[in-house]
């Protein structure tokens, strides 16, 4: 399943500077737009993975998994 997420993303004082609008904490910085797209990705892609292991993680034992779109 892919997910579609939002990237704000700026050059400022000759770096591109980016952030994930829907992810609190994935940002980053790079010399040129390409490069920070893909560090996006990346860094997304780990928060993705970090998040589902934490929240597992917290459930402990005895939990159900339910898909939610909105």
């Amino acid at each position: 399943m892919k997910n579609t997420y939002t990237a704000v993303i700026k050059e400022d004082d000759g770096y591109w500077i980016g952030w994930i609008e829907e992810v609190p904490g994935v940002n980053c910085q790079e010399t040129s737009r390409e490069e920070l797209v893909k560090s996006l990705r990346i860094t997304l892609k780990e928060a993705l993975k970090f998040n589902r292991q934490d929240a597992l993680h917290s459930a402990e034992t005895n939990f159900s998994e339910e898909l939610v779109t909105v």
